[in-house]
């Protein structure tokens, strides 16, 4: 493993040698580099949801050459080089996991949890001795993280300081409260005002699904995708009679659309 690792470490060096390796390579930064991360991660996550080993496998090889990338870099500019990184993710999962790398006992998944969010708070503790430290319990929350997920993580920061709703029906009705100020927004047609208010209601469903341990960012990927696959059933049965959504109306839509749901329920039922 050692010398595969070592062979992909030498291509990126080459990649980035400014005599005779690739011009795009050369050109880019720890911020031109970024979203290409972010993506190769989503395909991996996409790779695992459609369960598709051989994907898997070249994803999570596109991800690992991210990493090598941004330490390649780190290594030109004399700040970290990859081996820092392995070597401090190491020392990180023998730290908090002491029950496995040393005798602390844990009863189980949840302890666990709990034991990792105990390690992360003495390590923000730490920190603080640095009087620029940022000690907010919502510090080291990624700005780059999609908007539900971070908002999930805010909302569990906060509440592990108990600023949090007691009952899922609190938050039930927060969102009804949210429902009504964007009604009261929709006479003015503010876009500002309208943003704000849109975003208040998806951070109140964001709450709800966290209260109900349902994670947010892989319910919206499951509508997503049943969105898709139903669209895509409606487009098939008006193309079976030669047009296009187009030239169908709404209601005769909405009619198919109705179709493909108890079809699938039949199909569900029948499995």
């Amino acid at each position: 493993m050692t010398d595969q690792l070592d062979r992909l470490l030498q291509i990126m060096a080459k990649l980035r040698d400014p005599k005779g390796g690739c011009p795009w390579d050369l050109e880019q930064t720890f911020k031109t580099i970024a979203p290409y991360t972010i993506e190769e991660a989503y395909e991996v996550a996409d790779a695992i949801e459609r369960g598709d080993v051989g994907d898997l496998k070249d994803e999570l090889g596109d991800l690992l050459l991210q990493v090598v990338f941004h330490a390649q870099m780190a290594r030109e500019a004399g700040q970290f080089d990859f081996g820092e990184v392995a070597s401090g993710i190491a020392d990180k999962m023998v730290r908090r996991h002491p029950h496995v790398f040393a005798d602390a006992k844990v009863a189980g998944a949840e302890a666990q949890t709990a034991s990792w969010e105990a390690q992360k708070a003495e390590e923000r503790t730490a920190k603080g001795k640095d009087k620029d430290a940022d000690m907010s319990a919502l510090a080291g929350v990624g700005l780059a993280m999609p908007a539900l997920v971070r908002a999930d993580k805010l909302q569990r920061r906060a509440g592990r300081v108990g600023f949090d709703w007691p009952e899922a029906n609190q938050v039930v009705d927060k969102i009804e409260e949210e429902i009504a100020e964007l009604r009261a927004e929709l006479p003015e047609g503010d876009p500002d005002r309208l943003e704000d208010e849109i975003g208040d209601l998806l951070f109140a469903v964001v709450n709800l699904a966290r209260h109900l341990q349902v994670d947010s960012e892989a319910a919206l990927r499951r509508c997503n995708g049943k969105f898709e696959r139903r669209f895509r059933s409606i487009e098939a049965r008006l193309a079976a009679s030669k047009r296009s959504p187009k030239e169908a109306s709404l209601a005769e839509m909405e009619a198919l659309w109705e179709a493909v749901k108890r079809d699938e329920r039949r199909a569900n039922r029948n499995a």
